[in-house]
């Protein structure tokens, strides 16, 4: 299961049946879990570690140190879960003392090819980021949230869950949970309707996001009168409720 060219460090551990392709590089503190696949020509530094079943391609960049200029060497870790596809040319790195430490890319998520996620990001489970989509530090993304391909996201900023960030868009500011967005300079445009009703959301429960959306960022009426107005429908649909804790909380303003 393991190459012949490979290098693997003494101090890696990595589950019995982790393969690892040609001329790949397993670094120090270095941890793969069972099922795991690396691929030829992978550099996989750490503290790093990785769970089950996830597969890595050629030439992807796993662990590195952030790219950030205040980092001095400290044992920042990388976390990655399970059941992940890392494409070619992905670059993933550790986090930073001035964050928290740690970036963290949860489960059943696909990275496609050149994308990048910097340091001390949090990527939920199931998103997808199309080739060349890629975070600045400090980015959380939200569960099932998409971002099209090259799509470039602002240090700091959250992406919420079930989103989804069209081709080139360039994120600045917030993008709220089941919305679409879009553009060199993104704005917020609607929900995320398509997108809603594959993952199997009810008509009803699209209809109340709808108006929460047409409510919150497109009223003249003051924020607190819209939070107001919307409590009926945050206690019918738990949906609607995340929508607007996530406006009412964006520390960066909602992209609209």
């Amino acid at each position: 299961m393991i190459h012949q060219t490979a290098i693997i460090d003494d101090s890696a551990r990595l589950a019995t049946d982790v393969s690892v392709g040609p001329y790949s590089i397993i670094g120090a503190d270095v941890e793969i879990g069972s099922g795991t696949v690396i691929g030829p020509h992978v550099v996989i530094n750490g503290p790093t570690r990785i769970g089950r079943e996830n597969r890595i391609f050629q030439f992807a960049s796993v662990g590195e140190g952030p790219q950030d200029q205040k980092y001095a060497g400290e044992p920042t870790m990388l976390e990655i879960g399970d059941r992940n596809v890392i494409r070619e040319n992905v670059t993933l790195n550790r986090g930073t003392v001035g964050g928290i430490e740690k970036t963290v890319i949860g489960n059943d998520n696909l990275i496609m090819a050149y994308s990048h996620i910097a340091h001390d990001c949090i990527v939920g489970n199931h998103t997808v980021f199309a080739n060349g989509a890629s975070l600045a530090g400090h980015v959380c993304v939200g569960d099932y949230a998409v971002l099209g391909g090259y799509t470039l996201v602002h240090q700091f900023t959250e992406i919420g869950s079930n989103s989804f960030c069209g081709f080139g868009s360039v994120v600045s500011q917030d993008i709220p949970p089941f919305s679409i967005a879009a553009g060199t300079r993104a704005r917020v445009i609607g929900i995320n309707k398509v997108g809603l009703k594959r993952k199997g959301f009810s008509p009803k429960t699209i209809r109340a996001l709808h108006k929460s959306f047409r409510q919150l960022l497109k009223s003249t009426q003051s924020k607190q009168q819209v939070f107001d107005n919307l409590q009926p429908l945050c206690d019918e649909f738990p949906e609607v409720a995340e929508f607007v804790k996530f406006v009412r909380e964006s520390k960066r303003g909602i992209a609209s």
